[in-house]
């Protein structure tokens, strides 16, 4: 199996690169927390927040990556995938109640802008802006970016990150050379923005796939095409497409196949089909191959349409 083991290869090293920029993170996170509190900069403190949701969703990737190695087994046939769909939910949770919180303070800040320190802000934030590039960069170069859900999420939190720092960066040089002071507050409501929109995302891709919902990365409608176009294969009906985590697609479906094909030539269609589903993006398929004969179920799909129409088959799209 040469696909799995690339796979594999990418795991190892998502893994590693997700520890590295996990410590940087969490770390720094801390320097701008207690300098957010030292030069009463509420931007600083937002952007230790975005931090701290960068941290969260590392960490919870890392987890992920090492419990989705914990093999199946009876009581979870499907392993522990999910559990990194399940912390995706919870990190984007978290974020929604972290941006809250910051708008919450501003509103206050903007009342009475309280004084504060420009040029301990300047600092910080320019070397939290520094962090933020060093691990986009060790992510990029090291990481499955484009494909892993997990990787993908904690990549584009640093990347907003960046924002959050150039935020505070042009808070601090407007408070120096204009005084303006509610360049603060409005630099981190700028964050908390930035913030509720990554927790919202993240929210809903990461319930999309506890529904079950379609893959974004499938067609429905050539898969259909792909299976029925396969030899012999006459109809296809039950067709079910789901995630069960990123980058792992199942299959299932009923499909009618010739009444005069033998068992060697139904095995022969099915391996031709699962190539072909490979690339439509689909990782694990299940078929169920029957006669005309069978099409009387009562199929979760397929009951309406079989009773309202006499016994005949529609094609589901």
């Amino acid at each position: 199996m040469g696909h799995d083991h690339g796979h594999d290869h990418t795991h190892g090293a998502n893994k590693k690169v997700l520890l590295i920029s996990f410590i940087i993170i969490t770390l720094y996170m801390i320097v701008e927390a207690i300098g957010g509190f030292l030069t009463n900069s509420l931007a600083l403190i937002a952007d230790a927040g975005h931090m701290l949701s960068d941290a969260i969703s590392l960490g919870i990737a890392l987890l992920a990556f090492t419990f989705g190695e914990k093999a199946a087994n009876y009581s979870k046939t499907f392993g522990y995938k999910r559990f990194e769909i399940l912390a995706a939910v919870l990190n984007g949770v978290t974020l929604i109640i972290i941006a809250i919180f910051i708008f919450y303070e501003a509103i206050i800040r903007f009342q009475n802008p309280p004084e504060v320190a420009s040029t301990g802000m300047l600092i910080i934030a320019c070397i939290g802006l520094l962090i933020n590039i060093i691990v986009a960069w060790i992510m990029m170069r090291g990481g499955d970016v484009e494909d892993n859900l997990n990787m993908r999420g904690a990549y584009l939190h640093v990347i907003s990150d960046m924002l959050g720092s150039i935020g505070a960066i042009i808070a601090a040089l407007l408070i120096i050379f204009f005084g303006w002071g509610w360049a603060d507050p409005l630099a981190s409501v700028i964050v908390a923005i930035l913030v509720l929109r990554s927790g919202y995302f993240v929210t809903k891709s990461g319930l999309h796939v506890l529904m079950e919902g379609t893959p974004k990365n499938v067609d429905i409608e050539k898969v259909v095409q792909t299976i029925s176009r396969a030899n012999g294969i006459k109809a296809v009906h039950d067709l079910h497409v789901w995630s069960i985590t990123s980058g792992l697609n199942a299959l299932s479906c009923h499909a009618v196949v010739d009444d005069k094909m033998t068992i060697a030539e139904s095995e022969q269609v099915l391996r031709q089909i699962e190539h072909d589903l490979e690339h439509e993006n689909i990782h694990h398929m299940t078929i169920q191959l029957e006669t005309s004969a069978h099409i009387h179920d009562n199929s979760i799909l397929c009951n309406v349409q079989a009773e309202s129409s006499g016994h005949h088959h529609h094609h589901h799209h």
